[in-house]
């Protein structure tokens, strides 16, 4: 009776882990999409450029957007690299001067 519980408590816990896995692209996403930028909102902000996203199974574009200026920061945009024989996606992030 143990083992019986036993595989059934790993093969559910498989089966969660299962759903958390996203496969990684093994090829680049398209070239980056021209925005229109709407009009500044206020002085204190900086545009954040659109990206492409995985989905796990084909890329989408994310628009860019206004976002409110870090003072003392520097924003980095992020950028799609090649890891062996997939991309990652490296997340834009805010950069202390």
């Amino acid at each position: 009776m143990k083992k019986t519980t036993w595989a059934v408590l790993l093969g559910f816990i498989f089966v969660l882990l299962a759903g958390c896995v996203v496969a990684r692209p093994s090829f680049a996403p398209p070239p980056l999409k021209k925005e229109v930028r709407a009009v500044k909102p206020g002085p204190n902000f900086i545009w954040t450029s659109g990206h492409w996203k995985w989905s796990g199974s084909k890329y989408y574009w994310v628009s860019g957007r206004w976002t409110k200026n870090r003072r003392s920061h520097t924003w980095v945009t992020g950028h799609w690299a090649r890891k062996g024989n997939h991309w990652v996606y490296i997340k834009g992030h805010w950069r202390r001067r």
